[in-house]
């Protein structure tokens, strides 16, 4: 199938657009909700504020929850692009790998058995946890015969999650106080978010999205195969680690600031090899570029599905996701 956008040309018009429909869904988030509001009331929140409700919305409220929805939703989208290169299976994500649920696991088991409360803390168990989770994915779906395939990929990643998602909703009915403590995270959302929460991760955010910027070349070569990428002197082995440390890092900031979401790095880079094809350096910027502007969609859908209660950001990306899961899992199947 042809690229939709056949030049650098219209690629980079597109991500131009692209910037502009993120903006755009910004502004929306920060002006409706259950409080509708104006642009001039959010300028002002900044410039004269006087400490009425819509002030303290804007300010507290809905500009950090909109700038963390763009910024999880980048590190999804990016991070599904490079699992997806990584294990060349149309179904990886972080969800359906298990580095969701690992990094959740690691928290509630911090929380509950250790004490910990400090956010700083959170992100480094988040981070650990989902490397714990995608290492035990990956060996167990290259246990066999066989070896290593794309469906016990996803098979294994789906029992990892099964496992650790077990695990943790059986602590949390045990323990009602622990479970007061992370209901904040484990639920997935990015409603009550702080900003502080996000610009405590936002360097190491900065600093796996340009990582992943850099390691899409080297990894698009590898996808032609390992014996082609070795022939151009790449060191196929150091390629695979830092793209899976990457994918860790960008999973892990996510679950530490919204919890666990799902289904945005499954989706999004399906729709950018629809815009720009194979080429990984491009599905990487387009899957970042689409999982902001799903997430922020998905959230501010969220407010108005259930008006004047909110749905839970987890439900709409699944209402996105699982379709689309299902209709690749098909489209592999009948290849196969």
């Amino acid at each position: 199938m042809n690229a939709l956008l056949s030049n650098h040309f219209m690629k980079w018009l597109g991500l131009g657009l692209g910037a502009v429909l993120i903006l755009c869904l910004m502004y929306a988030s920060v002006i409706f909700g259950v409080i509708d509001t104006s642009w001039h009331t959010a300028v002002d929140a900044y410039t004269h504020f006087d400490g009425s409700n819509e002030h303290i919305v804007i300010k507290e409220v809905r500009v950090p929850r909109a700038l963390i929805a763009a910024a999880v939703g980048l590190c999804l989208g990016m991070a599904g692009a490079l699992l997806q290169a990584l294990t060349r299976n149309p179904l990886a994500d972080v969800e359906i790998f298990g580095l969701n649920s690992g990094a959740a696991l690691a928290i509630v088991l911090a929380v509950t058995y250790f004490s910990v409360q400090s956010l700083s803390q959170f992100t480094w168990l988040a981070f650990a946890g989902a490397a714990i989770s995608g290492v035990l994915a990956y060996l167990l779906g290259s246990a066999g015969r066989e070896g290593i395939t794309p469906v016990k990929l996803a098979l294994s990643g789906a029992a990892i999650t099964a496992l650790f998602s077990s695990i943790t909703h059986g602590i949390l009915t045990i323990n009602e106080q622990t479970l007061d403590q992370v209901l904040f995270w484990i639920s997935g959302s990015v409603a009550g978010r702080k900003l502080v929460y996000l610009t405590n991760v936002l360097p190491y955010m900065a600093a796996a999205w340009i990582a992943a910027l850099l390691v899409a070349k080297p990894l698009h070569t590898l996808l032609m195969g390992e014996d082609v990428a070795k022939g151009l002197g790449q060191r196929t082995l150091w390629v695979k680690i830092v793209s899976g440390l990457i994918v860790v890092v960008l999973s892990g900031c996510s679950v530490a600031v919204a919890g666990p979401i799902g289904f945005v790095g499954l989706v999004t880079p399906h729709l950018s090899r629809f815009f720009v094809g194979i080429d990984t350096r491009w599905v990487v910027l387009y899957s970042g570029m689409l999982g902001a502007i799903l997430l922020l969609a998905a959230d501010i859908a969220a407010r108005f599905v259930a008006f004047p209660n909110e749905m839970p950001i987890g439900v709409m990306t699944a209402l996105i996701g699982a379709p689309g899961f299902v209709y690749v899992a098909r489209k592999g199947l009948a290849k196969g």
